[in-house]
């Protein structure tokens, strides 16, 4: 148990560093943590043999679950309204034209069963979200005309269309009888219905219990995204269609401590794919790649070049895009780690491919990440649809347009320039209140002819400074080994990434100027240019 434990451990530290380490490469991270899984499985450097094909299902389809849920979360209704048509478009009629065109190309090239080359298309059809997030994110790219929103409802919505086609193909490959409009029906119904009640219940218990803290509202809404799938399959339904719906709902609906909500799933999620990347690299056997290799390389040949263009053509050109927008938005159909699930999900179910399924997807996904991935960014900028001032997070919910308020205490003492002076006659800037004046036996809310008088504590309401791409408040502690200690402000380099805004010493708060001294037990508070 320990060593496993400490395996876990290494693996995530591993993760983080490599990713930070390689963060200027234009690949995406998520093809870092394949890598490293597959450094770890057989073939690789410590050489484990893992083939669990259920168990990868169970905890890959379990971490696609708060993905998302989280994409669904994230998603700004607000912002993505203009774009809403043509994305639901993309992610519903167009996953299924990129199964039937990819699943006719290994028809007639490769010569598959019909079943068996359907099932490929249906298990590669769909964008992946967390990929193209991942993308979106870590490069800062906005894009223009809601381009990028359009891409986020897209990938987000587009999983439980991939998912119903990957399920009707696989029963379909396997001899089953099934009714195909009863079965979609039964999937799109319950997957809706059930999203729909989750998120309504759950925002009612939110709205009545007040007297939650913030940890146990994010608690319930981590329940809220197990029920919201597991009712679902457990009815027929589509439980990511379920979990995305109920995602969508909750993070468009007032949510008191949202961005507590957000910093807990950005983690959560931020695990699950290192998680799955991993875990899927260490799955895959990479000797028994190169046999499958050609039948990858023409399919993702055949998918970014042909098929993909095609669809984005014929359902968006009549729309008025365009033909930079739709180069655009065909360049960011990123494969990821839906598609290798759903490859897992038909393996397990018993389907005797032709081919290795699990490897020919694998193959496919990195190379999209690694293709795709890596020229986005480059490729929007030549086709002149990158918005150099826009913020990508405006896309995403997490994103908050309401700024928080922080309150300050100010204790007057006998030096203080404010005592003996009425509130209209201190200087306050513009966007700072005074709110309370704390006297000895009484608590008063002041106007503008309120006196401050020795031994008063006046309290100040202002907003609350709030993080961005480009800049990061955090505390550096000082003790008697650091090498800023006894040192003054102005002999610290002169080209360091930190601006000092604010020393907390003991109970004093000091605002530095270049002769400030900082000693040993200091808690230094900077601004940090990322």
């Amino acid at each position: 148990m320990s060593v496993l434990l400490i395996g876990i451990g290494v693996v995530f530290i591993l993760c983080i560093l490599l990713n930070h380490l390689l963060a200027r490469l234009p690949i995406p991270s998520l093809v870092i943590f394949l890598v490293l899984g597959i450094l770890f499985g057989v073939d690789g450097l410590f050489q484990i043999s893992f083939d669990d094909y259920a168990l990868s299902e169970t905890i890959c389809s379990t971490c696609l679950i708060f993905i998302m849920f989280y994409g669904g979360f994230g998603t700004n209704i607000k912002q993505a309204k203009k774009i809403l048509a043509p994305a639901i478009l993309l992610s519903s009629v167009g996953v299924v034209l990129m199964a039937f065109l990819v699943g006719g190309f290994v028809y007639f090239v490769f010569g598959l069963p019909l079943y068996a080359s359907l099932l490929m298309g249906a298990v590669v059809c769909s964008t992946d979200a967390a990929s193209v997030f991942n993308v979106l994110r870590s490069k800062n790219l906005a894009l223009k005309q809601n381009t990028d929103s359009l891409l986020e409802v897209e990938s987000g919505s587009n999983d439980p269309f991939s998912h119903m086609l990957t399920l009707i193909l696989s029963a379909l490959c396997l001899g089953e009888s099934i009714h195909i409009p009863w079965m979609l029906l039964q999937q799109l119904g319950f997957g809706v219905l059930i999203g729909v009640l989750v998120a309504k219940g759950v925002l009612f218990l939110l709205h009545q219990m007040d007297q939650l803290s913030s940890a146990e509202r994010t608690i319930l809404l981590f329940a809220a995204s197990l029920l919201s799938y597991a009712f679902a399959y457990k009815v027929g339904g589509n439980g990511y269609l379920s979990v995305y719906l109920c995602g969508i709902i909750m993070g468009n609906s007032y949510v008191p401590d949202k961005k507590d909500m957000v910093h807990f799933f950005d983690v959560l999620t931020e695990n699950c794919q290192m998680i799955i990347f991993f875990l899927l690299g260490l799955l895959v056997t990479p000797s028994s790649l190169p046999s499958q290799f050609t039948y990858a390389f023409w399919i993702s040949l055949f998918m970014i070049l042909i098929a993909r263009p095609l669809v984005c053509t014929l359902l968006l050109k009549p729309l008025g895009f365009s033909w930079n927008r739709i180069a655009v938005i065909s360049m960011a159909g990123l494969r990821g780690v839906a598609s290798i699930v759903f490859a897992i999900m038909a393996v397990t179910k018993g389907v005797e491919y032709p081919l290795n399924l699990f490897n020919i997807v694998f193959i496919i996904v990195l190379i999209s990440l690694i293709v795709q991935g890596s020229l986005l960014p480059k490729f929007t900028e030549w086709m002149k649809m990158k918005d150099p001032q826009g913020n990508i997070l405006k896309t995403f919910n997490d994103y908050q347009e309401e700024e928080e308020i922080r309150f300050i205490q100010i204790h007057m003492d006998e030096n203080h320039t404010y005592v003996n002076k009425t509130i209209s006659q201190i200087a306050l800037p513009e966007q700072m209140l005074a709110v309370l004046v704390l006297k000895k036996e009484e608590t008063i809310m002041p106007n503008g002819n309120t006196f401050l008088e020795k031994g008063d504590t006046l309290v100040l309401a202002a907003h609350a400074f709030e993080e961005t791409q480009n800049y990061q408040m955090k505390e550096i502690y000082i003790d008697e080994h650091h090498k800023w200690c006894q040192k003054k402000v102005y002999q610290l380099p002169q080209n360091m990434p930190y601006l000092i805004v604010m020393i907390k010493r003991q109970k004093e708060i000091i605002v530095p100027n270049g002769d400030t001294m900082i000693c040993d037990g200091d808690k230094l508070v900077v601004l940090k240019h990322v």
